[in-house]
């Protein structure tokens, strides 16, 4: 990895899981200083987070971390609900048994982490869902899936750290989920995994009455919801 791809990755990570909140103000000499780098790579770096729509870099102002866009959001679920209804029932059809056996020991962390650590529920999440497309022999339709969901991820991080959000739905949805593959129940299992990607558009007035700062067109987006 090169060092601009190092110092994207870790910038991202940190806008991705709020480490950096929206409208926060970064330089590139203030980066620079944190990894111990040039500012050229940080440059480079700060483009292409630029071109993810994950920072805002506005001319003699300086650099803000972007708000989530809601647009952005509704699209990347759009994408991915179109592609994991596929793969799921895709996984009825091909799942084997060392593949079930990794659903189901990422499905035992889950448990295990329910109300203990968000970080690490959002990082079981996002492997449960990683697992059902490489199990397909789909790792690269996830990898796209990724690049364009940037502002969808930031939504869900930030579900995870709404107070009287119950977890445990997810990971019971998750394991109906499971349930259906392993009874090779394609149409409920694309029914649930529907229902699944749609939990956040029950949750997001939630959450913006928590983080309003953190959205743009605040009003526009979520009193007409």
């Amino acid at each position: 990895m090169s060092i601009r791809d190092s110092v994207y990755e870790k910038v991202k990570q940190e806008i991705l899981t709020l480490k950096l909140e929206p409208m926060t103000k970064i330089s590139e000499m203030e980066i620079s200083k944190k990894f111990d780098v040039s500012r050229t790579p940080v440059r480079e770096a700060f483009l292409k987070l630029s071109e993810d729509g994950l920072i805002e870099i506005i001319p003699q102002s300086g650099t803000l971390v972007s708000r989530i866009d809601m647009n952005l959001v509704e699209e990347g679920r759009f994408v991915r609900e179109k592609l994991e209804k596929a793969i799921v029932s895709e996984a009825c059809r091909s799942f084997n048994d060392d593949h079930l056996l990794k659903l189901e020991t990422n499905l035992a962390m889950q448990e295990f982490s329910i109300q203990k650590d968000f970080t690490r529920m959002f990082e079981l999440d996002e492997e449960f869902h990683r697992l059902l497309f490489q199990g397909c022999n789909k790792g690269r339709t996830w990898e796209l899936i990724q690049h364009m969901n940037t502002q969808f991820i930031r939504l869900r991080m930030l579900r995870l750290h709404t107070e009287g959000l119950d977890w445990k739905v997810i990971v019971n949805q998750h394991i109906e989920i499971f349930k259906m593959i392993t009874e090779k129940k394609a149409e409920d299992a694309e029914e649930l995994m529907e229902a699944h990607l749609h939990l956040v558009d029950f949750e997001k007035g939630t959450i913006a009455e928590k983080y309003p700062h953190y959205f743009y067109n605040y009003v526009h987006s979520f009193q007409q919801s």
